[in-house]
């Protein structure tokens, strides 16, 4: 590794908050306040690995976009995949675009870094260090920080962060300082719901010292809902959106594409309008929800009884 790839793979100790600021025992990375989005929504889509957040972002982002807004997408997982149905490939990161210019960002132009995705949608992939040797919430700051720089983010209407699965890393819970809400995206499963009740611990916490609030659920690849309404109905959740398990949303990610941009069939436009609906209704905004995680043993108990 290069030198300067070591200086961006490390945290300074003046980026890490004071121990328990964001909740008990908490260390977390510490972005810079005067780095804002500005007036655009911002949602931050978590979820357990491999249940579809970033084919859920992609169309949801397609969807405000085809309601008529200026959207900004931003993968925040080092695979930098986030974004390939709307672009059609993977593109080059916002660390692969730093090293090519020796970190100095003021060398950078925007068409290294961002780039134009399916209906209008701008993609943009953050990236991360090299496993074990850094925080990627040092990679979101820097992401957030050169949109600003480039003025990327003055006519934007909505960003989506899709960040990658079921993590601790307070680097990782780094796109909650900027979200105004946090969606979950969550399977009719054990597992899923399990995620999804530390994702709910984790947004806890950093609403503590930021602005960002829990919207609700999006429930994914199942047909069935009823252990999510359990949870939901304990932690004080609400599903906003359920998308059913379909072999044309499956297909759609091997096709390189966006669900709107498949052949149409009845199941699919039925699917198509359940995430145009999704994105009038988070634009149109809601109350945050004041949900309260649940304990470990206490899920064991709640869920795969009747």
């Amino acid at each position: 590794m290069n030198q300067s790839l070591m200086e961006v793979s490390r945290v300074n100790v003046s980026d890490i908050r004071r121990k328990g600021e964001d909740g008990e025992g908490s260390v977390q990375v510490h972005l810079d306040p005067s780095v804002k989005i500005g007036t655009a929504k911002v949602f931050a889509v978590y979820g357990k690995g491999g249940i579809g957040k970033s084919t859920t972002s992609s169309n949801l982002s397609v969807a405000f976009s085809k309601l008529g807004k200026r959207v900004v997408q931003i993968g925040c997982d080092p695979k930098h995949d986030s974004t390939f149905t709307l672009t059609k490939k993977l593109i080059p990161t916002v660390i692969d675009a730093l090293e090519g210019v020796d970190f100095h960002a003021e060398e950078l132009r925007v068409e290294d870094f961002v780039f134009p995705g399916y209906n209008g949608v701008m993609c943009v992939e953050a990236g991360g260090p090299p496993a074990g040797t850094g925080c990627g919430g040092y990679v979101v700051g820097q992401t957030v920080k050169l949109l600003k720089e480039h003025h990327l983010l003055e006519d934007t209407d909505v960003v989506i962060f899709d960040v990658l699965g079921d993590v601790v890393c307070g680097g990782f819970a780094a796109p909650l300082q900027h979200a105004d809400r946090a969606l979950i995206v969550t399977a009719n499963d054990f597992d899923s719901i399990f995620a999804m009740n530390r994702i709910v611990q984790a947004i806890g916490a950093k609403s503590k010292n930021y602005n960002v609030r829990l919207g609700g659920v999006i429930a994914n690849r199942s047909d069935a809902t009823d252990q999510i309404d359990k949870f939901n109905q304990q932690a004080g959740l609400k599903t906003l959106a359920h998308f059913p398990m379909l072999d044309e949303i499956r297909r759609s990610r091997l096709n390189k594409c966006t669900i709107f941009e498949m052949e149409a069939s009845p199941a699919l436009e039925a699917v198509q309008q359940e995430y145009l609906r999704l994105a009038a209704q988070l634009w149109a905004g809601s109350d945050p929800l004041p949900s309260v995680p649940l304990k470990d043993r206490d899920i064991f108990d709640l869920l795969g009884f009747d």
